[in-house]
């Protein structure tokens, strides 16, 4: 499915790398992005420019979308911490700009249109693995947000437009725009810069974990699938290889940083979901995606980025890699106004 390519959140964690795999395959890409983490947010260079509109995303217009015939919809207010900041702003960007633009693209003719959506909204399951099926529990506005989006998304598709709902598991590695706050990044970020892999809680809780650069695999192998098997399907992103406990992911990060060692600092707000997520159906539906890396390779990729570009200690829990710091800074200069647009 060549041709023209949007991306929204292009300058994110995710997207800044998304772009780069698409161009490698040919497409014509353009980005949109309201530009929250620019600049200094940086962690290493931009290897893929691409033409870009500069709008938050509730703001987009029939217009930016003439002549696209694919959507990668990856722009939202990222994680829970940043989704609680206000529930309002969440559910808006998240939940009624997402389903905004899907209404906006299929009537732009817009053939296929995919929703980066989240494994966070299965919450705290007590199932021995989730399925795509499996009854939705989510604990936070920004799992709320998203299945709400998935929800109204779905009853626009027909036989001219195609949703297709990816729903991540928690992604680590080396982007352009890096985050501290997810949990391998955050896990190796510590042990690097202090030599103590610091979990915020028992370390029992469950989580599937994907590459950064397999999420983008897996987003273009649904963009290049035949409609018959992504049309309208809702699609876990990840590998059955990669459910850890937490615990677990600190013994991979004590494996690959040298002489660090685990903390348990157990805080009373600590992160209460907790699922083991089954990938069977992307297996099934994409056989083109075929994940890359491995927790340990992940670790190590980000283990020698630390070491290569001097990470500090203040920078884990400053405002250039954690996304509801960035955002707190922003709103108290006064650069973002009372519905985090710029001024």
């Amino acid at each position: 499915m060549l041709g023209r390519v949007l991306v929204t959140g292009h300058d994110g964690y995710i997207g800044s790398v998304m772009v780069r795999a698409l161009k490698d395959r040919g497409y014509d890409v353009v980005g949109l992005d309201c530009f929250y983490f620019d600049g200094d947010c940086s962690f290493v260079p931009d290897e893929a420019a691409v033409p870009a509109i500069r709008k938050d995303i509730r703001d987009v217009t029939i217009d930016d979308l003439a002549g696209v015939n694919v959507v990668i919809h990856l722009a939202a207010l990222c994680n829970d911490p940043l989704g609680d900041l206000h529930a309002d702003w969440t559910y808006e960007i998240n939940h009624l700009a997402s389903v905004r633009l899907a209404r906006l693209a299929k009537e732009a003719r817009v053939q296929r249109f995919l929703l980066s959506s989240s494994c966070s909204m299965h919450g705290a399951s007590t199932e021995a693995k989730v399925t795509e099926e499996s009854p939705v529990v989510p604990l936070t506005p920004y799992g709320i947000s998203k299945i709400r989006a998935e929800t109204e998304i779905a009853k626009l598709a027909d036989a001219h437009f195609s949703p297709v709902f990816l729903r991540n598991g928690t992604v680590y590695g080396v982007s352009p725009r890096l985050r501290l706050d997810i949990v391998l990044n955050n896990l190796v970020g510590w042990a690097y810069t202090t030599g103590r892999v610091r979990i915020m809680s028992d370390g029992s809780p469950w989580r599937p974990v994907i590459h950064v650069e397999d999420v983008c695999h897996a987003f273009i192998a649904a963009m290049e699938a035949p409609d018959e098997a992504v049309h309208n399907q809702v699609l876990h992103v990840g590998t059955n290889q990669g459910n850890y406990r937490i615990r677990d992911l600190a013994e991979v990060v004590r494996s690959v940083v040298p002489g660090c060692n685990i903390e348990y600092v157990r805080e009373q707000s600590a992160d209460q979901r907790t699922y083991v997520a089954d990938f069977s159906k992307i297996e099934r539906l994409l056989p083109a995606f075929k994940p890359r890396w491995t927790a340990a390779d992940g670790a190590h990729q980000l283990y020698l980025a630390f070491h290569k570009n001097g990470l500090k200690a203040e920078e884990m829990t400053g405002i250039r890699y954690v996304r509801l710091n960035r955002i707190s800074k922003l709103i108290r200069e006064n650069r973002l106004n009372e519905t985090l647009r710029w001024r």
